[in-house]
């Protein structure tokens, strides 16, 4: 699975003042099952469009076999589309359901009825020929959804969550069928979808994405185990996520003690996000334990009990195991070195145009940003260019009336913001989206006109509280589009 069959390269979409694609370079490799994976609005859905030909990308190449398809139409792709709708002509039967796009083709009818009947057996729904759409289940439906697209013999089969109608029990079954039929025919399958088990189950390749961003493309086993961010290890599977510091190589701080991991290349003091997933926790007798909480909640959950162990510091800790620990017993935790993940912070990635004297538009404000940070001057730009801003969470700051943690780093970071005031530089407003203790600090979302900020705090906030926000212009990177890459090795 060496050769890319589609490549695409510096990839921007926006609808109105919202852009939905961020700079995307992505290669999808010949007879390769991949997964574009993400939330609602994460431009999956819209990447596959861009595809398939249905939209048209406001700058970047789309390459087929090598040639730039960028402005050809989609009946001229060599690629055919498999919706969640599965979109059956109601008024034809199975049979002139799949034939007609080959009778668009004007094929001699004897090829027809035989390309028809391999494709039924393919997807063993052969002596369906003449039942119509209605009489079928869901899940007959969209293999004759299927049919119909791969009878055309399609290079690529694109499939935008065609497994969403269907239910629990039947979706699975779809899951190992849809594999099965790819490694049959060799048919490069680009498959969309917010499910990350449908994802892991069938993949061979995951893109994980999030506001018009790739988050880390890998093997599903890759992704689950070491994810790279903290929105990969929470989107996929469940994780107990806090903040942390790498106090040196293979030695890390969080929950108020230090643990031995075996991570390396982080710099000295670093703040870092941690990652344990709940089945590497293993519960012990308080005494023995790292740590020490009490549990407050068991559940079963089938396989194994879900618990929830809420540790001195407040933090609630998610624990899997196939014994139960009942509720109030209090417990100690252990986690292996290699079961912590440590993962750099994720930028913040805007969208900005520059202006003079060093500012940078990013549609709701006009930010500072200071040439310390390895920036280029405004006079370097052209007017109006359109430039990637990084800013990383933590930088982020914020200006209200504080409610400190009781802690001397939680006070001197109250103290810093209290002494800003409201007319200073960079400072804009935003409602509180999401709250989230991490143990040491607070992650919030911000809602601040068509952007959101993630930032990681001190002061407690509450959701729908109007904040304001400061960002300082020596943290603030700004980098050409085609710079992109120097962002992503530095967040790696």
């Amino acid at each position: 699975m060496s050769h890319h069959i589609i490549d695409l390269f510096n990839i921007t979409k926006s609808y109105g003042d919202t852009e939905v694609i961020k700079d995307l370079t992505l290669y999808i490799r010949k007879n390769e099952f991949i997964t574009l994976l993400g939330p609602s609005g994460c431009g999956k859905t819209t990447t596959l469009r861009i595809i398939s030909g249905f939209e048209k990308p406001d700058s970047g190449r789309v390459l087929f076999d090598g040639v730039d398809i960028t402005d050809l139409p989609p009946h001229k792709r060599k690629v055919n589309t498999v919706f969640q709708k599965y979109s059956l002509f109601p008024h034809m039967n199975i049979y002139e359901n799949i034939a007609f796009g080959l009778r668009i083709k004007k094929m001699p009818e004897s090829e027809i009825r035989e390309k028809v009947r391999n494709v039924l057996e393919l997807v063993e729904l052969s002596g369906f020929q003449k039942r119509m759409p209605d009489s079928l289940s869901g899940g007959q439906q969209q293999r004759i959804a299927i049919a119909r697209a791969i009878v055309n013999e399609p290079e690529v089969l694109l499939l935008d969550e065609p497994l969403g109608a269907l239910d629990l029990k039947l979706r699975k079954e779809m899951q190992v069928e849809l594999k099965a039929l790819q490694q049959k025919t060799g048919i490069t399958f680009i498959y969309v979808t917010h499910d990350q088990e449908e994802a892991l189950t069938m993949s061979d390749t995951i893109v994980v994405m999030n506001n018009g961003v790739i988050q880390q493309i890998g093997i599903p086993t890759d992704i689950y185990n070491e994810p790279k961010n903290a929105f990969v290890a929470q989107f996929i599977g469940d994780s107990n996520l806090l903040s942390g510091v790498m106090i040196k190589d293979c030695l890390c701080e969080f929950s108020g003690r230090q643990f031995q991991c075996v991570d390396t290349g982080f710099d000295k003091e670093e703040d870092v996000d941690i990652v344990v997933r709940p089945e590497d926790i293993k519960l012990v007798s308080p005494e023995d334990g790292m740590l020490q909480g009490t549990v407050i909640s068991a559940l079963f959950k089938g396989v194994h009990y879900e618990m929830i162990v809420e540790a001195s510091d407040g933090f609630k800790w998610k624990v899997h195991s196939t014994q139960i620990t009942p509720p109030d017993t209090k417990v100690g935790m252990n986690i292996a070195p290699f079961d912590i993940q440590i993962m750099k912070i994720p930028f913040n990635t805007l969208t900005g145009w520059i202006m003079p004297d060093n500012k940078v538009d990013i549609g709701n404000t006009v930010l500072n940003y200071d040439l310390s940070s390895g920036n280029r001057a405004a006079t370097e730009f052209e007017y109006e260019e359109t430039v990637n801003v990084y800013v990383l969470p933590q930088d982020i700051e914020v200006l209200q009336q504080p409610k400190p943690l009781a802690n001397s780093k939680a006070k001197a970071a109250v103290q810093d913001s209290v002494a800003l005031a409201e007319e200073a530089p960079n400072v804009f407003e935003g409602e509180v989206e999401t709250f989230k203790y991490k143990g040491d600090d607070f992650e919030i979302q911000v809602k601040c006109g068509d952007i959101t900020l993630l930032v990681h705090t001190y002061t407690k906030v509450t959701i729908g509280e109007k904040i304001k926000l400061r960002i300082p212009a020596d943290k603030i990177k700004i980098r050409k589009r085609e710079e992109i890459s120097e962002i992503v090795e530095e967040n790696q």
